[in-house]
């Protein structure tokens, strides 16, 4: 019997408690802002419920040689999962009785469907960025010799999966309980059925490429260096975060994601790209995140002091986070090349109001 590779295991532990972090705490929307013993504690369901998450999306996408277009199409499916079938959040015209939620919903409201463009775009972007893809990659940056292999085995898979169905199960259950507003049987059939065609595209795109003779040959030029990569990352980041809740900012949010993908896309098909511009990318996107939770009225009743020193907190913590992963060098092989598909594959915003990555609360 192999003894377990310790470092793999730290990995695995990082990502599970750093994608909560980016998920629920970077922006302090909640009255457990500033407040360290609640954020440990909350951890018990956050870790399950979004690192779990993560971590499964991650060791599906090492083991079957999934590429970034294929990992952020399975982190929208999670995306689409959580606000459409757990939290129901995407489906609701008064969730949690949130002053505010009106607002963000009734300017794009699509009646026929029972959702908001805005909202929908919002909490299923930002689950997949900020929910599950930075964690994963800056996560993996910290260790670029270990970026390209599994780091848990079959009953870490089986124990991710049964800590993720029992959070998911407990939120489902709290609002069915608390809340009125649930989603129809059609509308959960719909979101599975988007849930089912994104994991279809990751793998489908990952067959096609196994399938290719041989890999395109890189580009010339030289991208730009990390640093400027991450401040891209955090300019993006801040556009899509102070977007309106209207027609004209569902479509400028669109565009500054499809945008960000076709230049990330031919940046990455040069030879220079390395898994350190992922990593400057995720950093300057989380970055940018923190930075809103400056202008985040939390929930309920949070101090200042509580709440800027959380906000500080936070801030420093993406920084350095950002500085070790992006200066991290090591033999990360074809892990560093990862975003030259994009484009040739198939493929919450809180703004200045409480809510996490995915939208409300959970």
């Amino acid at each position: 019997m192999k003894t377990p590779d310790v470092r793999r295991f730290a990995m695995a532990a990082g990502l599970l408690v750093l994608a909560p972090m980016c998920a629920e705490y970077v922006t302090g929307y909640d009255d457990s802002t500033g407040d360290p013993f609640v954020l440990a504690v909350s951890l018990l369901i956050f870790s399950p419920l979004y690192g779990a998450p993560a971590l499964l999306i991650r060791e599906t996408a090492r083991r079957l040689d999934v590429r970034w277009p294929g990992i952020l199409a399975l982190t929208a499916a999670f995306g689409v999962l959580q606000a459409g079938v757990i939290d129901q959040s995407m489906f609701s015209e008064g969730y949690r009785d949130i002053p505010y939620w009106e607002e963000m919903v009734r300017p794009t409201y699509v009646a026929p469907l029972g959702l908001a463009a805005y909202t929908t775009l919002s909490f299923v972007a930002g689950h997949a960025i900020w929910s599950f893809g930075v964690p994963i990659a800056l996560t993996e940056a910290l260790s670029p010799r270990l970026s390209r292999t599994p780091w848990l085995r079959t009953p870490g898979l089986v124990t991710a999966a049964a800590l993720y169905l029992a959070a998911a199960a407990i939120v489902l259950r709290d609002h069915l309980r608390t809340e009125h507003d649930h989603a129809t049987a059609a509308q959960i059939g719909g979101s599975l059925a988007v849930v089912a065609l994104l994991v279809l595209v990751a793998l489908t795109s990952a067959a096609r490429r196994r399938r290719r003779p041989e890999p395109p040959a890189p580009s010339a030029g030289t991208p730009p260096r990390p640093v400027v990569v991450a401040v891209g990352g955090l300019v993006a980041g801040l556009a899509f975060n102070f977007l309106p809740s209207t027609w004209a900012g569902v479509a400028a949010g669109l565009a500054v994601i499809a945008l960000c993908a076709a230049v990330a896309g031919r940046l990455s098909r040069s030879a220079g790209w390395t898994g350190r511009h992922v990593a400057a990318l995720a950093a300057g996107a989380l970055t940018a995140r923190v930075a809103v939770g400056f202008l985040v009225v939390p929930l309920g009743d949070v101090a200042p002091v509580a709440k800027y020193a959380h906000n500080v907190a936070f801030l420093a913590g993406a920084v350095l986070l950002g500085v070790l992963a992006t200066r991290r060098r090591g033999t990360a092989g074809s892990h560093d090349k990862e975003l030259r598909n994009i484009g040739t594959e198939t493929g919450g915003k809180p703004g200045v109001k409480p809510g996490g990555p995915g939208g409300p609360p959970d």
